[in-house]
This record gives C-alpha cells, structure tokens and sequence, in this order.
C-alpha cells in the first residue's frame, strides 16, 4: 500500500531577535500571506539542511542551531498524498537580508503585533507553538471533495 502514497516533506524555520520574527510577505500564488521562510526539501537533503538552505535563498540570511518545534502535516486521503512539514526556530543568524527575496519582502515583525498579520490558516494556527515549551503535531485530513481543510488534530508535547 505505501507504494502508492504521495510523501512531500516541507520545512519552515522561524527566526527569532528578541521580540521580533523574520517573515516573509508572500504576495503570489494560492499561498499568500505572511510566513517564516520555508520551502521543499530536496532529493538526498537532511530536513536541517533543507531548513538552513531555504532561508539563506528566501531572506539573505545564514542560520544555525536550529530547534524543533513540531509536524505540520496534511493528508489527503483520496489523492494519497501526505504533506509534512517540519518546523523549527532559532535565534542564532548573521548576514545582510535581500532587498526583495523571490518569495517576498522580509521583514522584522514584533511578536504580538504579528497576530494580526494576514496569514495563512496553516501558519495561524501553528504560530504561538513556535514560542511555548515542548514540540507540537498537527495533522489535518484534507478534505478532497470540498478541496479544504477537514479534521484537525494538535498535539502538544
């Protein structure tokens, strides 16, 4: 059976000064709204890697010690496709931040003031597990019909 199932591993890493967070403000696509940089993991790459590499491409920046906060993941039953994302922060980064990143204009955020960003609901949802103890998982079926989010599940740990 697992023959048959679609994995796309994705990672997300915030990037943490203080009170203040690095997002991007995407501005194309479906997917549009204010997010920590992220993106694919590629064929033969750690998910650490994919982290690192996908900040340096969409902010500038070079980022290390990076911690894990938890799974993001999307099911899709009736495609058999599972989506999962892992999450990470870190507070340890130095370089100059790109003038316009090909996902969008980086910019410090204060932490409170990013609640009332537009954001995606996937980002929403999993932004203040970013900065409380533990790790979280959070698995949502998608909804193939509808083309939505169906169940959700969070865990904290």
């Amino acid at each position: 059976m697992n023959d048959h199932i679609n994995y796309k591993l994705w990672t997300v890493c915030m990037i943490q000064d203080g009170d203040k967070v690095l997002l991007i403000d995407r501005q194309h696509d479906h997917f549009k709204g204010y997010i920590p940089p992220g993106g694919k993991v590629n064929f033969l790459e750690s998910i650490v890697e994919s982290a690192i590499r996908e900040v340096k491409e969409e902010t500038g920046l070079e980022v290390w010690n990076l911690k894990f906060k938890g799974l993001y993941e999307y099911v899709n039953p009736v495609a058999m496709d599972r989506y999962m994302i892992f999450n990470y922060i870190t507070s340890d980064f130095k370089g100059e931040l790109l003038e316009n990143g090909p996902e969008g204009r980086a910019a410090w955020v204060n932490i409170e003031e990013a609640y009332h960003l537009p954001m995606q609901e996937s980002i929403r949802r999993r932004f203040p597990l970013f900065f409380q103890e533990g790790t979280f998982e959070i698995q949502v079926t998608w909804n193939h019909k509808e083309n939505t989010e169906g169940n959700v599940v969070v865990k904290n740990t």
